[in-house]
């Protein structure tokens, strides 16, 4: 088992998840503010679930690039999309402020 550790609890989840489902499975509080309620669901085109993320992952797919790419993220950021991310190995993450999570101050760490 995998273990990913976030918002200061350690949760396991199999090789090959996607991140997204496996946070919200476990009640990681994944998306700041109003967009726990207006997200695109996981199909990638929001860019709410972004965070910093230690470990081993997914490659960056098309979809993950482009939205990191438009205005307020930055490929220059070290985020990744919880939905277009899977799990291959054990995780350390952080999320930031900002609705879609592109802020430059800590809301949660691994810790």
């Amino acid at each position: 088992m995998i273990k990913i550790t976030a918002q200061g609890k350690t949760i396991t989840c199999d090789q090959g998840e996607n991140l997204r489902r496996v946070l919200l499975k476990n009640n990681i509080d994944l998306y700041n503010g109003q967009a726990k309620m207006i997200n695109c669901r996981g199909i990638g085109t929001c860019g709410t679930c972004a965070l910093e993320i230690e470990g081993s992952v997914s490659e960056a797919n098309w979809k993950d690039q482009a939205r990191r790419s438009l205005p307020p993220h930055s490929l220059e950021k070290n985020r990744r999309l919880a939905c277009q991310t899977k799990v291959y190995g054990d995780l350390k993450l952080t999320k930031y402020d900002g609705f879609w999570g592109e802020g430059d101050n800590i809301v949660w760490t691994a810790e």
